[in-house]
C-alpha cells in the first residue's frame, strides 16, 4: 500500500504516541492547525467544522467523538475534516479539566452533588462503566448474570451531568474557536493565493523569455 507504514509500531508504541505524540503535544497542535488552514474550503465552512469538533470534545461520548463531530458538521454544513481535526481539542492533557468543568457545571445546573466529588478519577469512572457494559453484553451469550445497577448510578451521577454541564463550556469554547478561525484561515488563504499567483506569474515570465530567445523557423 502507498500509505502503509514500512515499520509496524508495537502496541505499546501506539498507546504511548496517543498519550504523548513524538515531538510533544505542542508540535501535534501545530500540525493540526496547519492541516486545518490548508483545507480546500471557505473559511466559514472550515470554521463551522472546527466548531463541531471542539464542541464534541466537551461531550461524554468517548470513543464516538469522530462520529458525533461528523454528524454535527454535516448538520451545520461545515467541513467534515475540520470537524474531525477539531476533536483533538480534547486530548489526554485536556480531558481532565474538561471533565471537571463539565461535571461541576452539570451538577450545579441540576442541583445535585456527586457522592465522591467530581475530581475523583473521571477516567476510572468511565472505565468501570465500559467494563460493566461489556460484562452485560457478554452476559447475553453466556451464563453470566447482567447487572445494570452500576450503570444506572454512572448515568445519574456522571454521564447525564457531564452531558448537560458540557453544553455551556462547549458552546463557549467552540464559538471562540470559530470566531478566531474565520479571520486566521481567511488571511492564510489570501496570502497563499497571493504567493501562488506570484509563482505562476514568474513561471509564465520565464516561459515567455524562453520562447523569445528560442530559434525561429526558416
Amino acid at each position: 500500500m502507498v500509505f502503509k507504514r514500512r515499520d509496524r509500531r508495537p502496541v505499546w508504541q501506539v498507546i504511548a504516541d496517543f498519550f504523548y505524540p513524538r515531538g510533544g503535544w505542542t508540535r501535534a497542535a501545530h500540525y493540526v492547525k496547519h492541516r486545518v488552514r490548508r483545507l480546500p474550503d471557505t473559511p466559514e465552512k472550515i470554521s463551522r467544522g472546527v466548531w463541531a469538533g471542539v464542541f464534541t470534545a466537551f461531550t461524554p461520548f468517548y470513543g464516538l467523538h469522530f462520529v458525533v463531530a461528523f454528524l454535527l458538521a454535516r448538520l451545520m454544513r461545515g467541513n467534515v475534516l475540520a470537524a474531525l481535526m477539531g476533536t483533538f481539542f480534547g486530548n489526554p492533557l485536556t480531558y481532565v479539566p474538561i471533565g471537571v468543568a463539565a461535571l461541576s457545571t452539570g451538577h450545579w445546573l441540576l442541583g445535585t452533588r456527586p457522592v465522591d466529588g467530581v475530581h475523583t478519577s473521571i477516567g476510572a469512572k468511565f472505565g468501570r462503566a465500559f467494563n460493566e457494559l461489556w460484562h452485560n453484553v457478554v452476559a447475553i451469550f453466556t451464563p453470566a448474570r447482567a447487572d445494570w445497577h452500576g450503570l444506572g448510578i454512572f448515568y445519574n451521577e456522571v454521564f447525564y451531568p457531564y452531558l448537560i454541564g458540557g453544553l455551556i463550556p462547549g458552546v463557549i469554547s467552540a464559538t471562540l474557536c470559530y470566531y478566531l478561525s474565520v479571520p486566521l484561515i481567511s488571511a492564510y488563504q489570501k496570502r497563499r493565493q497571493k504567493v501562488l499567483r506570484a509563482k505562476l506569474a514568474s513561471l509564465q515570465k520565464k516561459t515567455g523569455q524562453m520562447g523569445d530567445d528560442g530559434p525561429t523557423s526558416q
